[in-house]
């Protein structure tokens, strides 16, 4: 099914999950056991992020090695191994960095073959070490071409022009920035770049990590109001750890609340968790006051606060 589909036919908001492939060299049992632990919960789908290569300095036997490298490659063959597993909707994210046109059509070719139908379409990040990002050749500088080639394929347009070919059948999310994307000029254009990706057939919006439902609603409305109409879902992230307060602003471009702030000098981990799943939550339950579409959790591979939050609002008659 469309992930369109689940949100029109939804008797109360969904819950989805957003997980990181395993680094390099590791096993998906530690990724599994988390969605284990929020399998209760009864999520609607999961995406699977995608890491573009980067350059990768190694000591060898033979001396230093500088290489090209996926740290996290299998993001096709983790959401194969959940939907089989779970039986869940996997939603494979799509970059314009390291991909051609061509390299992406026949990335879009192979999915759908495998029998994916959702994609979650972004830009991506420079890779690590460089500011700004830089297309590959024949690639696209921004996610809205990248939309703008997949509806054209769900079109039966190729690159190549063929007769009687085959369209395909993808549903696109794509992602929304309440404080604005940190490359825009403002946050009017940036709305503006959204309003483009809808147009050239984006179908949701999930946003960025948000600590602050007024800051929800203000987006919701500035999107409202230039004509953008799709379901908007928020994009949640419970802290774990008393340093992400300072590496989470600092690598995703967010603010964060005063009340966890203030927990900056705490020094024991699990009373800072309990804190922050106490703010999730809080947020959690204003989001669903605002009869939002559902809620999605970044879990970077981590299940139990998630569980946390929402066996709070479950308890709470939030969640059914």
């Amino acid at each position: 099914m469309h992930i369109t589909e689940y949100l029109e036919g939804r008797s109360r908001p969904l819950i989805s999950l957003e997980i990181l492939p395993p680094e390099r060299g590791q096993t998906i049992e530690e990724l599994c056991a988390a969605i284990e632990t929020l399998m209760p919960f009864h999520p609607t789908f999961i995406n699977v992020t995608y890491h573009q290569q980067q350059l990768v300095s190694q000591r060898t036997s033979q001396g230093p090695r500088t290489m090209l490298q996926t740290k996290r490659p299998g993001t096709v063959g983790i959401c194969a191994a959940i939907a089989n597993r779970y039986r869940l909707e996997t939603v494979p994210h799509l970059l314009c960095g390291g991909f051609n046109a061509v390299d992406t059509e026949d990335a879009l070719i192979d999915l759908h073959y495998l029998g994916f139908r959702n994609l979650f379409v972004v830009r991506g990040d420079p890779p690590p070490g460089e500011t700004l990002f830089q297309p590959t050749p024949g690639g696209h500088r921004y996610a809205a071409g990248l939309v703008e080639q997949i509806s054209q394929l769900n079109r039966g347009i190729y690159l190549e022009e063929l007769l009687h070919a085959t369209p395909t059948e993808f549903c696109m999310g794509v992602a929304g920035y309440p404080e604005g994307h940190y490359q825009s000029t403002s946050r009017e254009d940036d709305m503006l770049r959204l309003l483009e990706k809808v147009e050239k057939g984006a179908r949701y919006v999930i946003t960025q990590m948000v600590f602050s439902s007024a800051l929800f609603a203000d987006f919701r409305r500035r999107a409202r109001e230039v004509g953008i109409t799709v379901p908007i879902i928020p994009g949640i992230k419970v802290l774990t750890r008393p340093r992400q307060l300072a590496s989470i602003p600092r690598t995703f471009h967010v603010s964060l609340p005063q009340e966890l702030l203030a927990w900056s000098g705490e020094t024991d981990p699990p009373r800072f968790a309990r804190a922050a799943v106490e703010q999730a939550t809080r947020l959690c339950r204003e989001l669903l006051a605002l009869e939002v579409p559902g809620l999605h959790f970044f879990t970077m591979g981590r299940g139990a606060e998630v569980a946390s939050v929402l066996a709070a609002l479950r308890e709470e008659g939030d969640l059914s």
